[in-house]
Formats: structure tokens, C-alpha cells, sequence
């Protein structure tokens, strides 16, 4: 997964850069195809937030999340989009191998 980090308005320490590696890293357990996720922090303020769009075989996938700060903002993104890449992971399960009254013979 290539993971690209911006700021907006906030310079992205190398800390934060870390932070959102190490986060995003578990969303690679859900497709072996490479994928490409980009990640813009910003402030509004008070809040912190944090976007992320994640893009998967011809698929563009979006979240965005709001904190007091800005790790708790990229915790929030890091839960959206691994309910997101999960939703997209079984409706592609069910679309090319679900349970169907047809295959199941269940017709009465």
C-alpha cells in the first residue's frame, strides 16, 4: 500500500507521518492487490480533522473525521476506512459468489 500524507495548512511532522503509517497499515489486510491511500490533515479550528481516499481496482473509496486532536482525528479515519474496505471486500464476495435461492436448489 503507498500511503501519501498531506497537510493543509499544518506542516505534517515526521511524527504524524509515522503515526498515520503505522494506523493505515492494518488496511492492507483486507486486498493483496496494491492499493493507494492518501491521507490531508487539516485544522479547523477547534477541531482537528483528518480525509482519507482510498483508491482500489477502479474503486474510490472516502472518509473524513473529526478530533481534539489530531491522532485522535487519524484513529477516527483509520476505524471509518477499515468499515469501508470491509462493506467494499463483502459486497464484491457476495456480487461474484453469494447464496442464491437458484444455486441452493430452495425453490418451493
Amino acid at each position: 500500500m503507498r500511503i501519501e500524507t498531506h497537510g493543509h495548512q499544518i506542516e505534517v511532522t515526521p511524527a504524524l507521518r509515522d503515526y498515520v503509517e503505522t494506523k493505515m497499515e492494518r488496511l492492507t489486510r483486507h486486498f493483496d492487490r496494491p492499493c493507494e491511500l492518501r491521507v490531508q490533515l487539516s485544522i479547523d479550528k477547534p477541531n482537528h480533522k483528518a480525509e482519507g481516499t482510498v483508491s482500489i481496482s477502479g474503486r474510490t473509496l472516502h472518509a473524513d473525521a473529526g478530533g481534539v486532536d489530531m491522532y485522535a482525528a487519524i484513529d477516527l479515519l483509520a476505524d471509518k476506512l477499515d468499515r469501508l474496505l470491509v462493506k467494499q471486500k463483502s459486497k464484491m464476495v457476495d456480487h461474484h459468489r453469494g447464496e442464491s435461492p437458484a444455486r441452493s436448489a430452495s425453490f418451493g
